[in-house]
C-alpha cells in the first residue's frame, strides 16, 4: 500500500475531480447501561467520509477504528480494493485520528472486520456502480456493457461495436467535477466467487515502517519546542473508588526540586501532580526528588483471599436466561456436581509504558496517543479542559501492546494537563512501576455451576452465575482532579459467553452484577474467556463421571452443527482417541491431554458472536516440583470469510501465545489492597523458550460471513490446560494461573483431602 500523505478532509471536501461516499454527521449513540462506549453528545459539523477517489485514482477509506497490531489496516484496505476492483497498493487506510474518521465506537469486541467494515464496504460498492453509471453515460453505451479492473473501466467481451471501446480510468471519469454521493444499503456487493484480493494472504502494510525505523510509535513522536513531563501518583495506587479519590493531596514542597536542573514547572490540581522540565530525564529526576505528603489511605478492600473479597461485593442479580424446570432436575439428578472457580487479576502487560504527547494552545489542542478510542478520549479531554469537542485533535500512533483499556488515555489526558500549564508541546511517558500498577487491569472473576449427571450419564441441569467486577474505568486525569466523581456503578459486563454452546434442558444462567475491587476494564477476552473456563472446565468432569471421552461428550452435546464441525476437524487433526495421548508417567512426570472449545460471544445478553475456536493440550507436569511442560498444541478456528488467512494466523498465534502465558504464570498479587506486582520479576511472562509448536487448523469457509478473530482463540486455553492437568493427575485445577507453587498446593490439597476420606 503506497506511503502517501493523507490530504486535510477539509480539502477533500471542498476539492474537485473527485468522488466521495460520506454520511450525514451523526450524534454518537448512548451507550448502552453498562457498557463501553463514547459518553458525549458532540455532533461533527461536516459530514463523515467512508471512500474518496481521488483524481488520480487512487482511493482513501475512512475507518473509526484503529490497528492495535491486529492487521486490520491491511484487511480493510483488501475489501476496498476488491469492491472496487483496483491494485491493493492503490487503497490508503485513514484510521484513528478522530476528525478524519467516522465515530465508529472503541475498537473493541473484535468488531472492526464482522460489523464497522460493513459501511466501507457498501460505501466501495457504491462507488463502484457510480463510476460504472458514469462511464455508460460518457461512452454512450449501456451500464450492462460495462466492468471494473484495475481502476479502469472496460467494455465486456461480449460487446457487439465493431470497434473495442478503449479503458477509461476513474480519474478520467471524475475529471471537472466533485461528485459526493450520500452512503446507501443499495448497491450490490461484488460476489464471493469474483474475490481475487478477499480470502487471499497478504503481506502487512504496517510491518516495513516498523522494521526500518520510521516514525511509527507514539513513543518516538519530536515535536518542535517539545518538553518532558512525568507525573506522580497517588499512595491509593491502583484504586478509582472511594472517598479518598481527589481528596488525599496534602501538600507539595516544591523547594524540594528547586535545584534540579531543567525543571520548568510543578503542577498540582487536586490529587493530580506532575513536573515538566526541559528532558526526560530531567522530568524523571524531579519527579524521584519532589517531596509531596499524602493523607494516610484507608478503607481499602483486602485482596489477599480474592474469592472471599469477591463474593463479599454488594451484588445486583440479572437473569440472562431460564428454561426447563431446573430445581427438579437437579433434586432428582443421580449424581449431583457443584463446582466454583476463581481467576485472578491479571494485566494488559503493554511491553512499552504508555505516552502521549500534547500539544495545547489558546484556541485547540492536540494530542497523539496510542488510545484504541480516539473518540472517546476526545470526549473524556472536553470533561477535563471544558474545551469544546470540535477543537481538540486526537492522532493515533502505534504503542507497544493493548489488548483492551491499558494507560494509553490515562497519560493523554496528563500529558494535557501539563501542556495547558506550559503552553507548550509536552511528551509524558510513565514508568514501568505506574503502568503495572495503575493500568485497569483484567477483572478477576468468581463462578459458580450447579448440576449433575442423570442416570444415562446425560447432564441433568445447569444454574451458572458469575461475579466480574468492572466499571468505566474512567480516564484517571478526570478522578485525580476532581473532573469527575468516582464510579461506584458496576458495569453489566459479566454476560460474555455466559451461556455454554452445550444442550443443557434445563438450566439457569445468572450474572451478579458488583462494583470494582481495584481499577478494572477489559482486557482480551473480557468475562468471556473466565466463563469459558468455567464451562469447559465443568463439561469435561461431567464427561470423567459419565466415564464417556471428552471429545465425544461434548459433540453429543454442542447445540450448533457448525461448532460440532470444528471440534471433529481438530480431534482428526490431532489424532485424538479415547485414552492417554502418552505413557501415564515417567519418573516425576504425569502426562495428560485436555481439550475445550468456545465461541467469543460479545456484547451485552444475548450478544454477538465472533469465530469459534478451540484447542487440543499435550503437555507433562512433575508432580514434585508442580512445573507444567507444554508439549503440543493443536488449535482450531472457523472465522467464516477470512479476509486475510495470514492476517488471522498471526492472530491466532498471538492468542494462544498469551493465553499460555495469562493460564500458566500471570497473576496480580496485592498487600494491604495494594498491588505489589511492579515489574517483570513480580509479573513473570512467558518466554518464547517455554513456547510449544504450535499447530493451527484454519477452516475455509469463504461462503460465510466474517467473525471477528482478534479474541475467540484464547477462551479454549485455560480449560484445555486444566483438562489436560486432570489426565495427567487425577486433579481438578480451578484456579488460575497453574504455576508450579499453586500446582504443589493443589496436589497436596488434594491427596490430604483423599487420605481425610479414606480415614
Amino acid at each position: 500500500m503506497t506511503d502517501r500523505t493523507n490530504p486535510h478532509r477539509q480539502s477533500l471536501l471542498q476539492d474537485s475531480d473527485l468522488l466521495v461516499i460520506y454520511r450525514d454527521p451523526v450524534t454518537p449513540p448512548i451507550p448502552a447501561p453498562g457498557q463501553p462506549g463514547t459518553l458525549s453528545n458532540f455532533t461533527p459539523k461536516e459530514p463523515e467520509l467512508f471512500i474518496a477517489v481521488l483524481s488520480d485514482s487512487h482511493i482513501l477509506a475512512f475507518n473509526g477504528h484503529v490497528d492495535l497490531g491486529t492487521g486490520i489496516r491491511t484487511a480493510l484496505a483488501q475489501i476496498v480494493a476488491e469492491e472496487l476492483s483496483v491494485a491493493f497498493d492503490s487503497v490508503t487506510m485513514v484510521l484513528g485520528n478522530s476528525f478524519e474518521v467516522p465515530n465508529q465506537g472503541p475498537t473493541i469486541a473484535s468488531a472492526t472486520i464482522q460489523i464497522t467494515a460493513e459501511p466501507l464496504r457498501r460505501a466501495a460498492a457504491q462507488a463502484r456502480e457510480y463510476l460504472l453509471t458514469l462511464a455508460a453515460s460518457r461512452l454512450s453505451v449501456e451500464r450492462e456493457t460495462l466492468h471494473c479492473q484495475a481502476g479502469y473501466i472496460h467494455t465486456n467481451d461480449k460487446h457487439t461495436s465493431d470497434e473495442q471501446l478503449p479503458p477509461i480510468s476513474y480519474g478520467e471519469l471524475l475529471a471537472g467535477a466533485r461528485h459526493a454521493l450520500k452512503l446507501a444499503d443499495s448497491a450490490p456487493l461484488k460476489p464471493i466467487s469474483d474475490y481475487t484480493l478477499v480470502g487471499r494472504s497478504t503481506s502487512r502494510v504496517d510491518i516495513p515502517d516498523k522494521v526500518t525505523g520510521k516514525l511509527t510509535f507514539v513513543h518516538d513522536l519530536r515535536l518542535p519546542g517539545m518538553v518532558h513531563g512525568r507525573v506522580i501518583r497517588p499512595p491509593y495506587v491502583g484504586h478509582d473508588r472511594g472517598d479518598f479519590i481527589g481528596t488525599s493531596l496534602v501538600a507539595v514542597d516544591e523547594s524540594s526540586v528547586a535545584n534540579c536542573p531543567g525543571l520548568i514547572k510543578i503542577v498540582v490540581i487536586g490529587d493530580f501532580v506532575g513536573v515538566i522540565a526541559e528532558r526526560e530525564e530531567q522530568a524523571a529526576e524531579a519527579a524521584k526528588q519532589l517531596k509531596v505528603e499524602w493523607r494516610p489511605v484507608v478503607g481499602l478492600p483486602q485482596l489477599d483471599n480474592i474469592e472471599q473479597a469477591l463474593l463479599e461485593l454488594p451484588s445486583k442479580q440479572r437473569i440472562l436466561l431460564e428454561e426447563g424446570d431446573l430445581d427438579s432436575a437437579l433434586a432428582t439428578a443421580s449424581h449431583q456436581l457443584n463446582r466454583t472457580y476463581v481467576w485472578p487479576f491479571q494485566l494488559h502487560g503493554s511491553i512499552g509504558p504508555s505516552c502521549s504527547v500534547a500539544d495545547a494552545q489558546e484556541d485547540a489542542l492536540n494530542v497523539w496517543s496510542g488510545t484504541q478510542n480516539p473518540h472517546s478520549l476526545r470526549a473524556d479531554l472536553a470533561r477535563l479542559t471544558g474545551l469544546d469537542e470540535s477543537v481538540i485533535t486526537i492522532t493515533r500512533m502505534e504503542t507497544s501492546g493493548c489488548y483492551g483499556r491499558n494507560c494509553a488515555d490515562d497519560v493523554g489526558a496528563d500529558a494535557v494537563l501539563l501542556s495547558q500549564a506550559v503552553g507548550r508541546p509536552v511528551r509524558v511517558q510513565l514508568t514501568r512501576e505506574q503502568e503495572h500498577t495503575w493500568e485497569p487491569k483484567g477483572a478477576a472473576q468468581y463462578m459458580a455451576i450447579q448440576g449433575g449427571l442423570n442416570v444415562d450419564g446425560s447432564p441433568a441441569g445447569y444454574r451458572f452465575s458469575s461475579r466480574y467486577p468492572s466499571n468505566s474505568a474512567p480516564t484517571l486525569a478526570l478522578l485525580l482532579t476532581g473532573a469527575a466523581p468516582p464510579i461506584d456503578i458496576p458495569f453489566e459486563m459479566g454476560d460474555r459467553t455466559s451461556v455454554p454452546p452445550y444442550r443443557y434442558p434445563h438450566r439457569q444462567i445468572l450474572s451478579e452484577d458488583v462494583p470494582t475491587l481495584v481499577r478494572a476494564s477489559w482486557l482480551r477476552g473480557v468475562s468471556a474467556l473466565p466463563n469459558t473456563f468455567a464451562h469447559e472446565s465443568y463439561i469435561d468432569e461431567l464427561a470423567y463421571l459419565a466415564g464417556e471421552d471428552p471429545v465425544a461428550y461434548r459433540l453429543r452435546y454442542l447445540a450448533d452443527d457448525r461448532a460440532g464441525e470444528l471440534v471433529k476437524a481438530l480431534a482428526k487433526r490431532a489424532k485424538w482417541q479415547r485414552g492417554a495421548a502418552n505413557p501415564s508417567s515417567e519418573g516425576d512426570w504425569r502426562y495428560g491431554r485436555g481439550f475445550a472449545y468456545a465461541q467469543y460471544v460479545h456484547s451485552k445478553f444475548p450478544g454477538f458472536g465472533a469465530a469459534l475456536a478451540a484447542w487440543v493440550i499435550e503437555l507433562k507436569v512433575n508432580v514434585k516440583s508442580g512445573r507444567i511442560v507444554v508439549e503440543q498444541l493443536y488449535v482450531g478456528q472457523d472465522a467464516g470469510l477470512m479476509v486475510n488467512p495470514a492476517g488471522v494466523r498471526h492472530q491466532v498465534h498471538g492468542n494462544v501465545i498469551q493465553m499460555l502465558s495469562r493460564t500458566l504464570k500471570e497473576r496480580v498479587s496485592f498487600e494491604d489492597g495494594l498491588p505489589t506486582s511492579k515489574e517483570w520479576g513480580g509479573y513473570p511472562i512467558l518466554r518464547f523458550s517455554e513456547l510449544p509448536p504450535i499447530d493451527v487448523l484454519l477452516l475455509d469457509r469463504p461462503e460465510l460471513p466474517p467473525l471477528g478473530v482478534g479474541e475467540s482463540a484464547s477462551l479454549p486455553g485455560a480449560p484445555a490446560i486444566a483438562n489436560a492437568l486432570f489426565d495427567a493427575t487425577g486433579v481438578r485445577f480451578t484456579h488460575p494461573p497453574f504455576t508450579p507453587d499453586a500446582v504443589r498446593k493443589t496436589l497436596e490439597a488434594s491427596l490430604s483431602y483423599f487420605m481425610d476420606d479414606v480415614s
